[in-house]
This record gives structure tokens, C-alpha cells and sequence, in this order.
């Protein structure tokens, strides 16, 4: 009952924040963000929101100083919008997925690239011995 009260918080907040960053805070450092994801607490106080930039390191950069100027306008936009009693307070964290998935492609590319290699030696492979080096039962000896 709690976790489910936790989940419908914290996918409500993920909205609000979605939606006012789509309108756009007045910071020009602010890039292409998305949130990701939002964890709450079990006492519904405290709110990690996980999110995503589009960009160079530099715009990243400038979107976490932008999001954390901001955090106490982002709350008090979350505070009018959500109904509870007490307005979780805001942590902002850079979601690590891209860069995850980005290190995931090259190693499946590097496996399909080793994988060809040992499909290209494989071709002209024979036996070292018989091709079928087992005994069988209906083989004389």
C-alpha cells in the first residue's frame, strides 16, 4: 500500500517536472533534459529525480547548475501541483543510462567484430584427427 502511494508521488512529480521544463526555465544554461526517472522515500520527503541531457559535457554541465539554481522554484511548482502535506525536497541526479548504453553497443560491436574473426578461421578449418574420433557400439574393434 505505502510502495504503491510512493509510485503514483513520485510518477506525479516526474510530470510536473516534466511539464515545467518544457515550458523552460529563464536559464539559458538549461539544455535538452529529460527526466527519467524519480525515486520518493518512504516517508514521502525527500524526492531523487534522475535525468538526462542531450548534449556536450559543457551543456551537461550547465543543465546541473541550471536544475540546481532552480530547485527551490521546481519545488514550490511541485508543492502547488502535488497534494500532500509536506512538499518533498528536490535532488537532482545525472541519469547514467546513455552513457551505459553507449558502452554496452561498442562491446556487443566488438563481440560481433571477434565473432566474425572466428567465423572467418573457422571456414577453412578440418579435423586434426577422424570426424568423429568416438568409438560407437556397432563398430567392430
Amino acid at each position: 500500500m505505502a510502495g504503491e502511494r510512493q509510485a503514483r508521488v513520485a510518477d506525479r512529480i516526474r510530470v510536473i517536472l516534466s511539464e515545467r521544463l518544457q515550458k523552460g526555465l529563464r536559464d539559458p544554461r538549461l539544455g535538452f533534459v529529460t527526466i527519467t526517472e524519480v525515486r520518493v522515500t518512504g516517508d514521502l520527503q525527500n524526492a531523487s529525480v534522475f535525468y538526462t541531457v542531450y548534449g556536450t559535457d559543457e551543456e551537461r554541465e550547465g543543465t546541473a547548475a541550471a536544475l540546481k539554481a532552480a530547485t527551490g522554484m521546481l519545488r514550490s511548482e511541485v508543492g502547488r501541483h502535488l497534494n500532500t502535506r509536506l512538499t518533498p525536497t528536490l535532488e537532482f541526479i545525472p541519469d547514467a543510462l546513455p552513457e551505459e548504453a553507449t558502452h554496452l553497443t561498442a562491446l556487443l560491436a566488438e563481440a560481433q567484430e571477434r565473432d566474425e574473426q572466428v567465423r572467418g578461421l573457422a571456414e577453412g578449418a578440418r579435423y586434426a584427427g577422424d570426424a568423429d574420433p568416438y568409438r560407437h557400439d556397432d563398430e567392430e574393434q
